[in-house]
């Protein structure tokens, strides 16, 4: 792990900065949408579960929306930012002979590890990505109704595409985590505490 975490280069400022807004925009996303959320839960009706007020931010439905829908605008600018250095830098690398292939065929463990964390990351901004599209979904209905029927695949199991729509954008909260978790675990088994250091300080 030694030899691979010192070919790690330095995140430039910018990266790193970058990397911190998105943690405190993500937190504010996702604490609000789950103040929304307990205004009228997804399962079980406005009767249903709640999620504990530590976990909200808002105060109450109004509160939620204004802080949810003000982040939206810098949510979306920023995912747009990363997206297009996904699309620019990293298409060659989940190609024929990039980190989807190491990671089938590679005999290196570093390698391996080190295209996992790529492809972590890359699953994390299309997450992001989903979450802003059904987001808007849910926000615009009457406009994005194109959006939303989209979401009617569900139909035949009994579910709205209302509802299926809710309970997909709910889901990218608990995915969302998932992912950074193993992006921190993976960051660190690649390159130690050096590269976690060097992404945000």
């Amino acid at each position: 792990m030694g030899h691979t975490s010192a070919r790690q280069p330095h995140h430039p400022l910018w990266t790193r900065a970058s990397h911190g807004l998105n943690l405190l925009v993500l937190i504010v996303m996702a604490a609000s949408g789950l103040q929304i959320y307990n205004a009228n839960p997804v399962f079980g009706g406005r009767g249903g579960a709640t999620v504990p007020e530590l976990l909200t931010l808002g105060g109450w439905l109004a509160g939620g929306r204004d802080w949810h829908f003000g982040f939206m605008g810098l949510y979306a600018l920023n995912l747009g930012l990363w997206l297009a250095l996904l699309i620019q830098r990293r298409r060659r690398r989940l190609g024929e002979l990039g980190d989807l292939t190491a990671l089938k065929t590679s005999a290196s463990a570093p390698r391996r590890r080190l295209s996992a964390h790529r492809l972590v990351y890359t699953l994390m901004l299309i997450v992001l990505a989903f979450s802003l599209i059904s987001g808007l979904a849910m926000y615009k209905p009457a406009q994005f109704w194109w959006l939303t029927s989209l979401f009617a695949f569900a139909e035949p199991l009994g579910v709205n595409s209302w509802q299926a729509l809710r309970v997909s954008h709910l889901a990218t909260i608990p995915a969302m985590v998932l992912l950074v978790v193993a992006h921190i675990v993976l960051s660190w088994r690649v390159g130690g505490l050096r590269l976690l250091r060097a992404m945000a300080l």
